[in-house]
């Protein structure tokens, strides 16, 4: 038997949409993958998938025809900048728990058959707190809530975390404050953020980083080019960059289940639990 490595497994969400989640977390996967770890993004948004739009790619192919047997994971994945593997978002992955056992040991077999070659595994959540969302985070190891200085973003981040907390046990949270003015702004929606979960909630924040709004990060969105690749040099991406060596340097929480086919079994027994309710 192959000896398994722990691989790092983490949700990027937010509790409202127009926060730059998917573009975060695609810069993120890049700036990591640069530094020499082998990264594979899922792009979970069911809804509006858009990891590839942004990279200005058009796959034939998505996670649902791994889902029917039709494709293998690595034949659905697309090769993206420096290295970085995306698996295209498909609305099939919502009906996970209505596959049948040998559907369901498929799909985690194919996962775990690329943790051979993969460090991290970065799920690009759809926004709000929907079932899927949740179910999704709750299956990876580490959260990441992205936050923008707008009262809504700061009112859904919390509820987010409340739900997360209080429904299903998870205390650590980590939070990246993005298209933010300066530095002390970012710093600030962290401590506003953490004074209402310190009164309400038994959780503990870990602020990431901020990430400066600037014209070369709505240039690269036009460009379809990540910012990290087309302007690297731009307050923006050194600021990706940065979050990215922080998260590196965290422990990987294996002792929650530090393998991708840990993940994928999480997703499917959640689904049940929810078809059960």
């Amino acid at each position: 038997m192959r000896q398994m490595k722990p691989v790092r497994v983490m949700a990027i969400t937010s509790g409202k949409g127009g926060v730059g989640k998917t573009n975060l977390s695609t810069n993120i996967g890049i700036a990591l993958s640069e530094i020499g770890r082998r990264v594979v993004l899922l792009d979970a948004d069911m809804g509006l998938a858009n990891v590839d739009i942004l990279l200005g790619m058009y796959p034939e192919f998505n996670l649902s025809h791994v889902l029917k047997g039709q494709k293998s994971l690595n034949e659905v994945m697309l090769e993206g900048p420096s290295g970085l593997k995306i698996i295209p978002g498909a609305s099939g992955l919502q009906a996970m728990s209505d596959l049948s056992s040998v559907e369901q040991a498929a799909i985690i077999r194919a996962f775990s058959d690329i943790d051979r070659d993969t460090d991290v595994l970065i799920v690009d959540t759809a926004a709000g707190i929907s079932s899927s969302v949740v179910n999704f985070a709750r299956a990876c190891q580490e959260v990441i809530v992205v936050v923008c200085d707008e009262p809504t973003s700061l009112t859904d981040a919390y509820a987010f975390i409340k739900l997360l907390n209080r429904d299903y046990g998870i205390s650590s949270f980590n939070i990246v404050a993005n298209m933010v003015q300066s530095p002390q702004q970012g710093q600030g929606l962290f401590v506003k953020l953490t004074k209402v979960t310190d009164r309400y909630l038994d959780v503990a924040l870990t602020y990431l980083g901020g990430v400066p709004f600037d014209e070369y990060l709505r240039k690269s969105v036009q460009k379809q080019t990540p910012v990290i690749k087309a302007f690297p040099q731009c307050k923006s991406a050194l600021a990706i960059k940065s979050i990215a060596r922080v998260v590196d340097a965290r422990p990987i929480k294996t002792q929650v289940g530090g393998y991708l086919e840990f993940f994928v079994e999480r997703m499917i027994q959640y689904g049940a639990q929810e078809d059960a309710a």
